[in-house]
């Protein structure tokens, strides 16, 4: 495992810039071609930002519902000849002639979708969280090192990352403005972000895959998929990752509701354990939007650095800061990836986060499988553990 240069290791900055004699040569006012990779919501939502504030060009699109693919090339102006369908459609998009490749899609498909990328020679923008499963977090490592070595950007859209209110927050809590670190609050309360897509007589498959982000093997599960935003903010702001963890949870009756499908749980409560006796009480649910609040907050005896995705960034108590009353991360931070992204492809320069993206990702994965299990897991357990989570098969197209 020395070969994957022992990537659990937290990289402080979160960002890795450098210069490879490898890397792409473009002329200084040439478009960047992207291609997108799954055309549902999240795909339809992010694509535009390429063109708009980064001026890139959309040039190919990929997904496995043809209806989605029809109505987003035709959003986007996409030529059809550039439109793919079926399960092999990121394959073709990756090996045909553009810059990038932008991946939206179900979470399960995001580390072979990046690998296939990466080899086929285009820079990728992966949407968080980069993958279901540890295997699956051991492959986008691999496709990190790989770009690397090829001069690829490969970079992981965590949008509280690109702010720069969470950036000065991180930087004051490293100086010791809230003294040591002891104890760290960290909370994904919000509503349920899915609800049933289905129509009278629809492929279960095809239902399975619009209804996703309900479908645990899909998503990887709330705190996988959703509540990895807050994880990655502890984590960065503690400057680690925990050692182990246990806790609970489940999923509520929503029998003769809107939102019945799926088998994701909708709630966790998990406690982490980090180093140095650093400790961190995890709670989510996606239950309610009559609370809503993504907030991490780590208390020193100086202070506390009081952090709330979407709203105010601040220090309180001695060191007193006021950060942002109200940051704009999830549309603000989206964008600044985009244009970083962009950019670092036109100028050759990649840039990378993978590392700190996997270690993240792998944090989720021990809340939920000590959550599981009900019962105490350690980091190494989890590694050793590998357990692979299957795909479902895909039908040519829906």
């Amino acid at each position: 495992m020395r070969a994957r240069r022992e990537f659990l290791r937290t990289v402080p900055a979160g960002l890795l810039v450098v210069t490879p004699e490898a890397a792409f040569t473009y002329q200084a006012n040439s478009t960047v071609e992207v291609g997108i990779v799954g055309c549902g919501g999240r795909g339809n939502w992010i694509a535009p930002f390429f063109p708009e504030f980064a001026g890139a060009r959309v040039v190919a699109l990929a997904d496995v519902q043809r209806e989605n693919l029809a109505s987003t090339a035709e959003k986007l102006k996409v030529e059809p000849g550039r439109t793919y369908i079926g399960a092999d459609a990121y394959q073709r998009l990756a090996e045909s002639k553009l810059d990038a490749v932008v991946i939206e899609t179900p979470t399960i498909y995001h580390a072979e979708q990046g690998l296939a990328a990466v080899r086929a020679g285009k820079h990728v923008f992966m949407a968080k969280p980069v993958a279901v499963d540890v295997p699956g977090c051991r492959t986008v490592l691999e496709s990190g090192n790989l770009a690397h070595r090829k001069g690829l950007s490969f970079w992981v859209d965590f949008q509280s990352r690109a702010r720069d209110a969470y950036k000065e927050t991180v930087e004051r809590v490293r100086r010791g403005d809230i003294g040591k670190p002891a104890f760290a609050e960290v909370r994904y309360f919000a509503g349920r972000p899915w609800k049933d897509k289905g129509t009278p007589g629809m492929d279960p498959g095809q239902r399975r895959i619009r209804n996703w982000f309900g479908d645990r093997v899909l998503s990887g599960d709330i705190i996988v998929e959703q509540n990895i935003h807050v994880i990655d903010i502890a984590n960065w702001l503690l400057g680690a990752r925990p050692v182990k963890a246990n806790g609970t949870g489940g999923r509520t009756d929503w029998r003769g509701t809107p939102n019945e499908f799926g088998d994701a749980w909708d709630h966790f409560a998990v406690n982490f354990w980090y180093p140095d006796g650093v400790h961190a009480s995890f709670a989510s649910h996606q239950l309610t939007g009559s609370f809503s609040d993504l907030c991490v907050r780590v208390f020193g005896i100086r202070g506390c650095a009081d952090t709330h995705y979407g709203g105010a960034i601040r220090i309180l108590g001695q060191n007193a800061w006021m950060g942002a009353e109200r940051d704009d991360t999830f549309r603000g931070g989206a964008i600044q990836n985009v244009k970083d992204f962009v950019q670092s492809v036109r100028e050759s320069k990649p840039i990378y986060n993978y590392e700190v993206s996997v270690e993240s990702n792998l944090t989720g994965i021990l809340g939920r499988t000590a959550a599981y299990r009900e019962a105490a897991v350690t980091w190494d357990e989890m590694m050793a553990a590998d357990e692979k989570w299957e795909a479902p098969p895909l039908k040519l197209n829906w």
